[in-house]
């Protein structure tokens, strides 16, 4: 950790303490200059402390701390608008209005998110921490801010360089460009990364304005004032140019040069990503406290890079998260044959089109929260094409902590819709490898793999196979059929087992490719009396109701009871916490059966 300093402290004496003292932004402004110095080393110290007691965003953070005091001194929110893109960087901002002491409950459950929230305070306007939007909510602020005559009333957008790279930004600059009676004031952060270095052209040009090497300036080409590059943490350097932004009446960028990770030594020696996001780590040295058990990510890391040694056409894409999706070993062996393409999803998914037309063998890794985003070239691009692009989904279900625009709830519902897509879902890391191998072997339709942000676990062996349909229990009598959608197949497991020793004979199966539901599953399910899916996933459009009208198509009667994720945006949490509140645990799932059995509605349905 970085030493404390005093800043001019008498010899003997404790500095003040200037978090303590602060409610809101006004108390802020109040602070003289020759303090704001101290004030951001114990914004760092504070930041150090309890990101690493319960983990987070950190590096992002650490390097905004100068910028933005000097956004609450320049300008007065929430009468002034600010907006945070992506919201992972607004741990400054939280601070800074009031929620300090807060910080012992960051991510935790019924604590402050990890991303500007609404709830927690008027101060946060933005809350869904997709990237590249801000610009285009400023460009509507704006737009309303003029009719109603509060013109003067800045919108200021806090975009971080990587946020650039997606396409809706660079949109929201065409229109903001053409459009210069709308005074937003665009603060750049420009740390050259997002999590990894950020790619693309647009980051060349940025070294380039840095440097002072640029032969032309596109956000001038734009249309746009251009102030900058500022050094991000020369907080009397920021005071004036921002000052000189807001007096310019129109659209500008201000572009302020920051360092990930500033202040915390164990940061900036993370020449991957800077401690970007880390868990519960040891403050002093940086390193983990407990020693981490291997993750559904590290399973896929592991053996893509296998993969690539036996399909040389094999090709890569990912959208500025090589790291966090499991492609960074990959990238390393085969540089040439790992594409990151910075944050644009869209651009991600068609560009993978591209390659399977050439004849690759195209595999895009992402979030499953982030391909909502590129949804059009999934249906259009992909699919309407029948080409046999394999989409690998991390963060599927409920990732826990980060909340949610992050949970991974609506990924199956939107590939069911997918002509010709076939989804499969991995019990355990046996299995992980086992599908990515048949999705790459499968050159004839689109098809995904989809896994949570989790300990991967043991391997759960099935007694039996037919088809795709791995079955793991059968008791002597088939009464019950429990359908174990991926890795909630342990929780199905207990709960089997649980009933069979009751007397109702259960039989638990994995479809492992889920859509489109497998003969096979349909002829098991017509075998039973009552069929109930689990699913980490919302309810509606899932696997149950696929396979609920499968059957039906069959002119099956069997009832099917679908239990998955409640229809609703749902809180941050841990994965097992909030997956045992949607019915998704062992308990739940022996009462929705016996619910169902006795023919009346369970808690949740």
């Amino acid at each position: 950790m970085t030493a404390p300093t005093t800043l001019g402290t008498p010899p003997g004496q404790q500095p003040p303490d200037l978090l303590g003292g602060l409610t809101g932004p006004d108390d802020v402004k109040n602070l003289p200059a020759e303090s704001l110095p101290l004030l951001a080393e114990q914004i760092r110290a504070l930041l150090i402390e309890k990101v690493t007691a319960v983990g987070g965003h950190l590096g992002p953070n650490l390097g905004v701390v100068e910028l933005t005091i000097a956004l609450h001194r320049v300008f007065a929110s929430p009468y002034d608008t600010l907006l945070f893109d992506t919201g992972h960087q607004a741990y400054v901002h939280k601070i800074l209005t009031g929620r300090q002491y807060e910080f012992d409950t960051l991510r935790q459950p019924g604590g402050l998110s990890g991303y500007p929230s609404r709830a927690e305070s008027a101060h946060d306007v933005i809350e869904n921490s997709h990237a590249s939007t801000a610009l285009s909510y400023a460009d509507g602020i704006a737009k309303a801010r003029a009719l109603d005559g509060g013109s003067g009333r800045a919108v200021v957008a806090v975009v971080g360089d990587g946020s650039l790279t997606g396409g809706l930004a660079l949109e929201a600059l065409n229109n903001l460009g053409a459009a210069p009676q709308r005074p937003v004031i665009v603060i750049l952060n420009d740390n050259t990364r997002s999590y990894a270095p950020t790619a693309g052209a647009l980051a060349a040009h940025l070294a380039a304005l840095r440097d002072g090497t640029a032969t032309g300036n596109l956000f001038e080409q734009l249309g746009l004032a251009y102030l900058g590059p500022v050094d991000g943490h020369d907080l009397p350097a920021l005071d004036l140019t921002l000052r000189q932004a807001r007096s310019l009446g129109r659209p500008v960028v201000v572009h302020a040069v920051t360092e990930k990770g500033r202040g915390y030594l164990p940061a900036l020696a993370d020449q991957d990503e800077k401690m970007h996001a880390v868990g519960v780590l040891d403050p002093l040295t940086g390193h983990p406290k407990s020693a981490a058990r291997q993750t559904w990510t590290e399973v896929f890391a592991d053996h893509v890079v296998q993969l690539g040694d036996h399909y040389t056409d094999l090709v890569t894409v990912t959208a500025a998260m090589s790291g966090p999706t499991g492609l960074s070993r990959f990238a390393a062996r085969f540089p040439e044959r790992c594409h990151d393409v910075g944050i644009a999803e869209q651009h991600a998914v068609a560009s993978a089109a591209g390659l399977a037309t050439a004849g690759a063998r195209a595999l895009v890794a992402v979030y499953s929260t982030f391909l909502n985003r590129a949804y059009d070239q999934l249906l259009m691009d992909v699919a309407l094409h029948r080409l046999p692009v394999t989409f690998v989904l991390d963060r599927a279900g409920i990732t826990g902590p980060d909340g949610a625009s992050h949970h991974g709830m609506w990924d199956v519902p939107l590939l069911a819709s997918v002509p010709g897509m076939r989804v499969a879902v991995p019990r355990d890391p046996s299995s992980l490898r086992e599908l990515l191998t048949e999705a790459l072997d499968d050159q004839e339709h689109p098809t995904a793999l989809r896994f949570p942000k989790a300990t991967a676990g043991a391997d759960i062996p099935a007694v039996e196979r037919t088809g795709p349909i791995d079955v793991l229990f059968r008791s002597a009598v088939q009464e019950v059929l429990l359908v174990a959608v991926g890795p909630l197949a342990a929780e199905c497991l207990e709960a089997g087992r649980y009933l069979a020793s009751t007397g109702i004979g259960t039989t638990v199966a994995d479809p492992r490719w889920v859509l489109p539901v497998p003969r096979e599953l349909l002829d098991l399910a017509t075998r039973h009396r009552l069929v109930v899916t689990v699913e980490d996933n919302v309810r509606s459009g899932g696997v149950g109701d696929a396979l609920a009208r499968a059957l039906a198509d069959r002119g099956s009667r069997i009832p099917v009871t679908t239990l998955g994720l409640p229809d609703r945006f749902l809180p941050h949490g841990p994965r097992p916490q909030l997956l045992a509140a949607a019915g998704l645990s062992a308990k739940p799932i022996v009462h929705a059966v016996l619910c169902a059995r006795a023919d009346r509605a369970h808690p949740f349905t």
